[in-house]
């Protein structure tokens, strides 16, 4: 038996999870270290399934499979794509960034209590997250991966409603049913989406007799496995609506706001730049795979509503007077992209909106976590409390500016390559969605400039006069982050070379052919009348 990669992947951080909570109370320090430790550990291996995949190789690859409910047709079985691969090195990546950055988030204010381990808790419940996104990135078993697609909402329910955002501007009392509201609303719109999964997981075993993805899709490829037309559609439709609701897609994006507004700004990227990538990363891998016909079926309501997301998440965001709240309906904008380029149907756009999985998460975490640092001085959320602090935080400033410019996807930093394959991909085949989409461009570069002009540039605040600037711990968390946003948008080969093959085959899934360019059919035309 070869040596099962995936499953000690998502293991390294399950059982660091364990251990971390298992560390005395006392030993606060030494939790943090075993939590960044673990996280290290689990990079390592992300790092190693990259290295030993094979973008030109079987379409899942380094697989494991092993009965586990054998009555029911459930198997516990892994294999990675080239997006999945993308996608747990990105979660890899970044969880070291969110556990340093989070470093004295979860310290108890009060240490009269010898029971009380919050800190533990915290960073427990952060490796617990990581192992169940990683899983759900392997999964190739439809109800293995709805599992862990649920179970991932009960640490994420306790990281959002249970550790706070210390620069709350109401009351205790206020803060903490600000905090349990958000972490309420979480679950509840996500649990909804989940139990309507659920049915359409049973419908499909009921259809096909088993939950293997692989199985499924290689069944419709022969002919041996024919859906009627409104049974696929109805599946189709509970399958996105859960993917819909964890991206989020307009309208079921109202409980990210409140979420990423209460959370810790760690806590808050995790939400964005690693949970709600496992719903688009769901909707290339079961939507289009499981329902081909379906999903074309529902390509263009779905490219309406990631207009609607584009449009209405900027504009929400130009409007915003809280920083944590503006990237958070930035961030609806954004996968709004992400949406646009996956329903598109097109190679330029899927690999776009792949990259733009990755690339959002690096510019949100490099956003947020720079915010993090800015709100954590000030004690404040609020924009207008803020005034003139490039003058006395000049490298706080820069790194900020940075990543706010990589939000507008400014060419030269790695959203831009995404958001313009996607564009593209877009405009191939409906070019009045591409044509209107570009507006969300135009909006980024509004709701950005302006919050750095507002709390960047101008005189200086006198609460912000003493502002220290970046400490050593916060340029090591930023720092890599910036340099990946360089380098990848100088350089997108590596990713898009491991991405190309796993969109191919999501496009043959569903039958589709990038369309020609109007001039070269022109040409042939030419020719042809010669």
């Amino acid at each position: 038996m070869s040596f099962p990669l995936l499953t000690v992947t998502a293991a390294v951080p399950a059982v660091g999870a364990v251990l971390t909570a298992a560390v005395p109370a006392a030993r606060r320090t030494a939790a943090k270290w075993l939590a960044l430790l673990v996280s290290l550990a689990t990079l390592a291996l992300a790092v190693l399934v990259a290295v030993r995949f094979e973008p030109g190789g079987a379409r899942y690859q380094l697989t494991e499979s092993h009965a586990w409910i054998a009555d029911f047709g459930v198997r516990y079985e892994l294999g990675v794509d080239g997006i999945g691969v993308a996608l747990i090195g990105l979660t890899a990546l970044l969880i070291p960034f969110v556990i340093a950055a989070g470093w004295h988030d979860a310290d108890p204010l009060e240490t009269s209590s010898s029971r009380w381990r919050p800190t533990q808790g915290f960073f427990a419940l952060i490796l617990l997250v990581e192992a169940m996104v990683v899983i759900s990135f392997e999964a190739t078993d439809v109800f293995l991966f709805y599992i862990f697609f649920e179970a991932m909402l009960i640490p994420m329910y306790f990281l959002i409603g249970g550790f706070a955002d210390r620069a709350h501007s109401g009351s205790d009392e206020n803060a903490a049913a600000q905090r349990s509201y958000a972490a309420v609303k979480f679950l509840l719109y996500n649990l909804v989406g989940g139990l309507i999964m659920l049915a359409a997981v049973i419908g499909l075993y009921v259809v096909a007799g088993n939950f293997s993805l692989q199985e499924i899709t290689a069944a419709r490829a022969a002919g041996t496995l024919d859906m009627a037309t409104n049974t696929e559609r109805l599946l189709f439709l509970g399958f996105f609506f859960a993917f819909a609701v964890k991206a989020p897609l307009w309208p079921l994006h109202t409980w990210l706001p409140n979420a990423m507004g209460e959370a810790t700004a760690p806590v808050a990227v995790l939400i964005t730049a690693v949970v709600d990538k496992v719903g688009t990363f769901a909707m290339l891998r079961f939507c289009l795979g499981l329902f081909p016909e379906a999903s074309k079926w529902a390509t263009p309501v779905i490219l309406v509503l990631a207009l609607v997301s584009i449009v209405y998440g900027a504009l929400l965001a130009v409007g915003q007077r809280d920083i944590k709240r503006l990237v958070a309906y930035a961030s609806i904008s954004h996968f709004g992209f992400i949406i646009l380029g996956i329903f598109a149907m097109t190679s330029q756009g899927q690999s776009g909106a792949t990259l733009y999985m990755v690339n959002h998460g690096l510019s949100t975490a490099a956003l947020m976590l720079v915010a993090g640092f800015l709100i954590s001085r000030r004690g404040s959320r609020l924009i207008a409390d803020y005034g003139g602090v490039q003058k006395v935080a000049p490298v706080l400033a820069g790194t900020f500016l940075i990543g706010g410019l990589a939000t507008l996807s400014l060419p030269g930093l790695a959203p831009f390559v995404s958001e313009f394959l996607v564009l593209v991909g877009t405009f191939a085949r409906y070019p009045v969605v591409g044509i209107i989409a570009t507006l969300g461009i135009v909006l980024a570069a509004l709701y950005t400039l302006v919050l750095y002009q507002r709390t960047m540039t101008g005189p200086v605040k006198e609460e912000v006069r003493t502002m220290p600037d970046l400490r050593l711990r916060e340029l090591l968390v930023v720092a890599p982050l910036i340099a990946l946003l360089i380098g990848l948008g100088v350089y997108p080969k590596p990713l898009t070379e491991i991405v190309n093959p796993a969109v191919k085959h999501t496009l043959s899934d569903v039958h589709q052919k990038d369309p020609k360019p109007e001039v070269a059919v022109e040409a042939k035309n030419r020719e042809a009348a010669k």
